[in-house]
């Protein structure tokens, strides 16, 4: 992760000038406000896990940073971020809202909105900035948990330690996990905040379904390979009645069972198209994903692709490897 600034490697009288100018270049036009006398210590890092811009902030001073409308006509980009709070309290306030983070927590907020982020005291931070489109979720319901913290409960217990390891490590990944990496961290953040979303009482009942549905498309991602996934097995699950969850899919005009065989056909086309995986046969990329029966999935895989699997890792997997003789 590349070092945007060290404090202390700045003159003491230009640094909070510098730090200002740096945290305006990773986190956006802000002001940065410090009581006066206090020396400003600190360091930010930035990187990039594929569209993901991923900051890192540690700093022992006490101050903040303020967005406000003014600023926010002077740079337009639609965006969301998560903050992270890997140690220290920090406090977020938007909205109307003010949330004081602990150790573990994270929380959303819209850049295009006014905020501020302060700190009383050491803290360690992770910052996820994103394109809006990103987060599978409708704009309404995201303005419901801007600023509200997002505990160690359900996927939240799941997310924070991988975006904590993610900020910690993001310069180890090779270039070929990025794509990989950055679709795990958001699928994590959009169900967590989908589930804290259904735990918001104002939620309508079409936002409700939204998520709900967000949450059944993270299951069966997750469950795949499970030969006995079906919408029965789906429906138990999350407490809804099968009817219920039929109707959740009318909504994009296909079928439970239909979604399912797309997301099991869509890794394997994935997979077959993967040079680092040229080694696995073809009938055990299909029962990776679900699709045990080798005929049954190379006619189901010619159906939708226009190849069979064997084909289409071919003309996949053949200009890579000419690349490669001829690069």
């Amino acid at each position: 992760m590349t070092i945007l600034i060290r404090a202390d490697d700045v003159p003491a009288r230009q640094r909070r000038e510098a730090w200002r100018s740096v945290a305006a270049e990773l986190l956006g036009p802000l002001d940065v406000y410090v009581d006066p006398g206090v020396p400003l210590r600190g360091e930010m890092h930035a990187d990039s896990l594929g569209p993901l811009r991923v900051g890192r902030v540690q700093t022992s001073t006490p101050h903040g940073v303020r967005r406000t409308a003014g600023q926010i006509g002077r740079d337009s980009r639609e965006l969301y971020r998560v903050v992270l709070a890997i140690s220290g309290s920090p406090r977020l306030l938007q909205d109307d809202r003010a949330s004081q983070l602990r150790s573990g927590e994270f929380a959303i907020y819209d850049f295009a909105r006014p905020y501020e982020l302060a700190y009383d005291s050491s803290v360690q931070l992770a910052v996820f900035s994103f394109p809006r489109e990103m987060l599978a979720l409708p704009a309404g319901s995201i303005g419901l948990l801007t600023a509200v913290p997002i505990t160690a409960e359900g996927t939240g217990a799941l997310a924070a330690p991988l975006l904590r390891r993610v900020a910690a490590d993001i310069e180890t990944y090779q270039p070929a996990s990025v794509a990989r990496l950055s679709t795990v961290v958001m699928d994590l953040i959009t169900t967590a905040v989908a589930e804290r979303i259904d735990r918001v009482e104002a939620v309508s009942a079409q936002v409700q379904q939204r998520t709900m549905l967000v949450r059944v498309h993270a299951f069966i991602d997750a469950n795949l390979a499970d030969t006995a996934l079906t919408p029965g097995l789906v429906a138990a699950t999350h407490h809804i009645s099968l009817r219920y969850l039929h109707r959740l899919f009318e909504t994009g005009d296909t079928t439970v069972a239909a979604w399912i065989r797309h997301r099991r056909l869509e890794k394997c086309r994935q997979d077959l198209a993967d040079p680092v995986l040229h080694a696995i046969s073809v009938s055990a990329i299909g029962a990776r994903w679900g699709l045990p029966d080798s005929a049954h999935f190379s006619r189901l895989f010619h159906r939708t692709y226009g190849l069979p699997p064997v084909e289409y890792r071919r003309s996949c997997l053949l200009p890579a490897a000419a690349a490669g003789v001829h690069g």
